[in-house]
């Protein structure tokens, strides 16, 4: 862990996401790598120690729902690829008294826009999440939203629409990967 500068703290997959060199100077960010268990691990060691006041996810993420563009702010977020079925449905974790949602910060102040998280990048139609009122997929959010959550951090979470989550998902994302950086600093300069 790099030496803390604010408590203000961006978390990001991937460098080619979002230019360090734009960040305001009064934010701190850490590049998790892909994944849930790399987020969770980046979380916990914020968390840990630097105790963050707010904790922002910034990425890449496909749409589910057309009907969205560009950046936008998430409001929740689930687990879309957690299967221990028949023992719970998928996207809950059985035997557990956890929750299997997690809420922004922000959720009352914005417009509904569910994310679902899992370990795969999402490249074909999966009638579960549409199903589910799933609006985008992500791989790192809930595990950032649930760390956060289980040691009192709050956590807002901004996702720019790289991809339409079908067959031309890998191409449209590395054509897209770093088009919502600029929309994003000009946010957060606001926060």
């Amino acid at each position: 862990m790099k030496k803390i500068q604010s408590q203000k703290i961006i978390i990001t997959a991937l460098e080619n996401e979002l230019e360090q060199s734009l960040i305001p100077k009064d934010w701190q960010i850490f590049f998790s790598k892909i994944g849930k268990i790399n987020a969770t691990i980046t979380t916990m060691e914020i968390i840990k120690n630097y105790q963050p006041e707010i904790i922002i996810n910034f990425g890449t993420v496909g749409s589910i729902n057309p009907s969205l563009k560009g950046l936008v702010e998430i409001s929740s977020v689930i687990e879309r690829d957690f299967c221990a079925m028949p023992f719970a449905k998928r996207g809950e974790i059985p035997f557990a008294n956890q929750p299997v949602e997690f809420f922004s910060q922000n959720h009352y102040n914005i417009k509904p826009c569910v994310c679902g998280t899992g370990d795969n990048f999402v490249n074909e139609h999966d009638r579960w999440l549409i199903d589910n009122n799933v609006d985008v997929v992500d791989m790192e959010l809930f595990a950032i939203a649930k760390t956060a959550s289980k040691f009192n951090t709050a956590w807002r979470s901004f996702k720019f629409i790289s991809d339409s989550a079908d067959e031309n998902s890998a191409k449209n994302w590395q054509e897209n990967v770093a088009n919502g950086s600029k929309l994003f600093i000009d946010l957060i300069s606001k926060i």
